[in-house]
């Protein structure tokens, strides 16, 4: 199981898109959220877009993996798609917030996690920009939650810097993560 996560804006969306174009032996786990999709995202591609109350059922229901609340929407892994995804016997990758990385790793201790990270501040701050933000004070409270997710460092494995303009290389770093966690002399299986 390899979890790629970071701050928001740090491109998590575009590298797994990338890995996902080379043909790996990988099984995307699509997470479930609540807020309303952006003009490029796919339902049941990129998530699976649920109301709040479809979202609280599903809490309700045992049927979350790990769930969070992040910029007042839910977002979380539903366990039938990790199912899924065990299933295939190809290697599990999500693409998780730094809260559910953390809930994700305390469940399964072995899994893999990968923390993206622009090349510089200002850049994140563009890619923000690139992004409709409601209020200047949405801007400051993802500046916090940053401020907040870069103390977690270290339950991360690895640190991959996700540079503008430099996707494949950032994609060819994570593709040699994954093939070098295969080389490891203790194998991890999963259950859920």
């Amino acid at each position: 199981m390899v979890i790629i996560s970071g701050p928001s804006g740090v491109g998590k969306d575009s590298v797994l898109r990338a890995l996902k174009q080379r043909d790996l032996p990988i099984h995307h786990v699509v997470t479930a959220n609540t807020r309303k999709p952006r003009a490029d995202e796919q339902e049941g591609v990129d998530y699976y877009f649920v109301s709040k109350e479809k979202f609280e059922q599903m809490i309700e229901n045992g049927e979350m993996l790990e769930y969070s609340t992040v910029y007042k929407d839910y977002k979380g892994v539903p366990k039938s798609e990790v199912r899924k995804a065990i299933q295939t016997r190809k290697d599990v990758i999500l693409r998780l917030d730094v809260q559910g990385a953390e809930k994700v790793k305390a469940i399964y201790p072995q899994a893999i996690l990968i923390f993206l990270t622009p090349s510089n501040q200002q850049e994140w701050y563009e890619r923000l920009g690139d992004r409709v933000l409601n209020e200047e004070k949405d801007l400051s409270t993802r500046i916090q939650t940053v401020k907040a997710e870069l103390e977690k460092l270290d339950i991360f494995d690895y640190v991959v810097v996700n540079a503008q303009g430099k996707l494949s290389e950032t994609v060819d770093i994570i593709e040699d993560i994954i093939t070098a966690e295969h080389h490891r002399t203790i194998k991890h299986a999963l259950d859920i």
